[in-house]
């Protein structure tokens, strides 16, 4: 049972493309998707599973479960920037240190929607207020981060601007899109959400595999520069999301007993920003080395995910 999980997420259709965007940049093709295709790849995924959420939690009554399940998924994103902060410090500056617990420490919407994709090929569907966790958890985690960064600088006086980077993580393009998506889901009635429906669930998949396509080519361009770090941020993007996964696919018992609902919030817990994290600490911390939690996030944590993590995710939630 084990195995055929793991070897039905290693042929997956969607991981192979990845793995090709890989191949494709040792081989030194010229192949690449259009930056403009690749952004309009990535807004179509959001508002598909913003949309998609939207109308799931329409038919979903508010309840104390739910209520519990969004306090849950914020305390993740307060907790795990606090103590990865720690661990990296003592082995990288503090400004570092500070920018990669806030990207752990924050969610992936790629790995989200590859999740909901992993769910659907389980015959189970993602519950709409799970879209709504996924977006409230973007900021605290970037918070956390500044604000550790802010206490053990000891070099300077920090010029972080905290409400300019509380305003940019509630209004980072891809929170604002799946809210938005998800307002707009949640108010439109079966009969008007039917007449996109084609659009928004028969090609999402298709979608998805070449936007992970894009994801290979990217992630093997920045390997090359990767390694020149040392082996201490390779070794903690392989272990440390993999623990987070396990430690909160189990404790996620509390709040929910519903398993696609313990699945989402072990990956999200697994999960490493490269779009909101990056984007706000290139105009708040321009001392943090994008070239060093990019590549540990996107080419190292984002496929450790897809290939062996969520298999032990599905694992879990379904035994403990």
């Amino acid at each position: 049972m084990n195995f055929n999980l793991l070897l039905e997420n290693l042929t997956n259709p969607a991981l192979l493309f990845f793995v090709l965007g890989i191949i494709a940049v040792y081989l030194k093709s010229d192949l690449e998707i259009p930056p403009n295709s690749s952004k309009f790849i990535s807004l179509y995924l959001l508002f598909s599973i913003g949309f998609k959420g939207g109308q799931e939690l329409s038919h979903e009554t508010l309840n104390s479960e739910i209520a519990w399940s969004m306090l849950f998924g914020i305390s993740i994103s307060f907790l795990i920037p606090l103590y990865t902060f720690f661990i990296l410090k003592r082995k990288l500056n503090v400004f570092d240190a500070g920018a990669i617990a806030a990207a752990y420490g924050s969610v992936s919407a790629v790995t989200f929607v590859t999740a909901v994709s992993y769910l659907e090929a389980q015959q189970l569907n993602l519950h709409g207020h799970m879209v709504a966790i996924m977006a409230l958890m973007e900021s605290p985690a970037i918070i956390i981060g500044l604000v550790l960064i802010s206490i053990f600088n000891k070099e300077e006086p920090t010029s972080i601007k905290k409400n300019s980077v509380i305003k940019h993580s509630l209004t980072n393009g891809s929170v604002l899109l799946i809210l938005g998506s998800l307002v707009i889901g949640y108010f439109a009635n079966a009969k008007q959400a039917e007449g996109i429906k084609p659009f928004t669930n028969d090609l999402f998949k298709g979608f998805l595999a070449i936007f992970l396509l894009d994801m290979g080519i990217t992630s093997g361009r920045k390997l090359k520069s990767f390694f020149a770090f040392g082996v201490f941020p390779f070794l903690f993007a392989l272990i440390i999301p993999l623990v987070n996964g396990c430690i909160f696919a189990m404790l996620s018992s509390i709040v929910t007993s519903d398993i696609s609902n313990r699945f989402i919030f072990a990956v999200l817990a697994a999960s490493a920003s490269y779009i909101a994290v990056p984007a706000a600490m290139k105009i708040t911390v321009p001392k943090a080395n994008p070239g060093l939690f990019l590549p540990m996030a996107l080419a190292v944590t984002f496929p450790i995910n897809i290939t062996i993590g969520m298999p032990i995710y599905f694992l879990i939630v379904q035994n403990f």
